[in-house]
């Protein structure tokens, strides 16, 4: 008999099954453990995580998540779960390496409306491929039934990093200097953020459907593209890091280019941005297009195409173009560091 807890809430009784919560924690142990690190004490199961800190400076940086915004309402309606944690993932880690940070460890936390062990497991399958991606160790995290409060197929996932950074190599952007050089990393799709003006356009004013061509002669579908996974940008954004003087580094979110790269300029600095230097992924254009989107207001939302930036001496683009090719990134110049007040134009 499966052990199940009776709840009565406003005179009404849900059921919370204990038993499903005990299999689902079976399910993820493998994947789990194929993200620990050598520094990893203790197994899964425990009351929590245990994370042997190296001893030396070292100062630690710890970036908590929200959940991954409505592109988890796009998961849950295509009954895809196991991508979803890896924006989740991608959110916290590459907030941390904008400091120079290494991730080190991830715990998340997963509220359902009820606990069915085989969706868990898919929602875990992401955080944990999220953490092998990133490099850092997935210790401990939280399930939470919420029968009554939630609707039976509903979740929130959250969760957070930690990483650490020698104190004499953390990135703050003090030293950035005209004429430095703007590096951006592509990024295929939306990542994680613009998904209620997204699916505002695309679904509700357009009508699209989830599996209709996402345009016409794409080869992926509406849904494919809301629900293209983010790219982790945290080790080659480290191993560039390591090469060259990367004297700032930013996470292009929710903001777009000018609400995110400007918190990396000093007070008498500007960030010129060449708009031509790259392609935006073709979603972007059809978002536009369809909802007949002021561009200003299509560049405070979405990325357009560039996930992260770094800011390098000139001498030092070629080398840290070269090393983010190694890592997989076709990264390009897209701009350069003029005199200023702070500001960010994209022209």
């Amino acid at each position: 008999m499966r052990a199940r807890t009776r709840l009565d809430l406003a005179g009404a009784t849900y059921d919370v099954d204990i038993a499903a919560g005990e299999a689902a924690v079976d399910r993820i142990k493998a994947a789990v453990r194929s993200t620990y690190r050598p520094e990893v004490l203790g197994d899964i199961g425990g009351f929590g995580g245990l994370f042997a800190v190296p001893r030396g400076p070292l100062a630690a940086r710890q970036q908590c998540q929200p959940p991954v915004g409505t592109k988890s309402q796009v998961a849950r309606a295509m009954g895809r779960l196991d991508t979803i944690g890896i924006d989740l993932v991608a959110m916290c880690v590459d907030d941390l390496v904008c400091q120079g940070a290494e991730p080190l460890f991830f715990l998340d936390y997963i509220s359902v409306g009820r606990l069915v062990p085989e969706r868990m497991e898919a929602l875990v399958a992401g955080v944990a491929e999220g953490c092998r991606q990133a490099g850092c160790a997935l210790i401990g995290g939280e399930m939470a039934e919420h029968p009554g409060v939630m609707p039976d197929d509903d979740f929130d996932l959250v969760g957070f990093a930690v990483g650490v950074v020698e104190r004499d190599r953390i990135v703050t952007g003090e030293h950035v200097a005209v004429g430095d050089t703007l590096i951006g990393l592509p990024s295929p799709g939306l990542r994680s953020n613009g998904y209620s003006l997204a699916r505002s356009v695309l679904l509700d004013r357009a009508g699209l459907a989830l599996d209709a061509p996402a345009y016409e002669g794409a080869p992926t579908t509406v849904g494919d593209e809301l629900l293209r996974p983010s790219v982790i940008y945290a080790p080659a954004v480290r191993a560039a890091l390591a090469a060259v003087d990367v004297r700032a580094v930013a996470h292009i979110t929710g903001g777009g280019m000018a609400g995110n790269l400007d918190r990396v300029l000093p007070a008498d600095a500007d960030a010129e941005v060449t708009r031509s230097a790259w392609e935006s992924p073709r979603i972007f254009g059809e978002i536009q297009r369809l909802g007949d989107v002021d561009p200003a207001e299509m560049a405070r939302v979405f990325n357009l195409g560039i996930g992260m930036v770094l800011v390098v001496p000139p001498a030092d683009a070629g080398r840290a173009l070269s090393v983010l090719a190694e890592h997989g990134h076709a990264a390009v110049e897209i701009g350069t560091i003029t005199p200023g007040t702070g500001e960010v134009h994209v022209t």
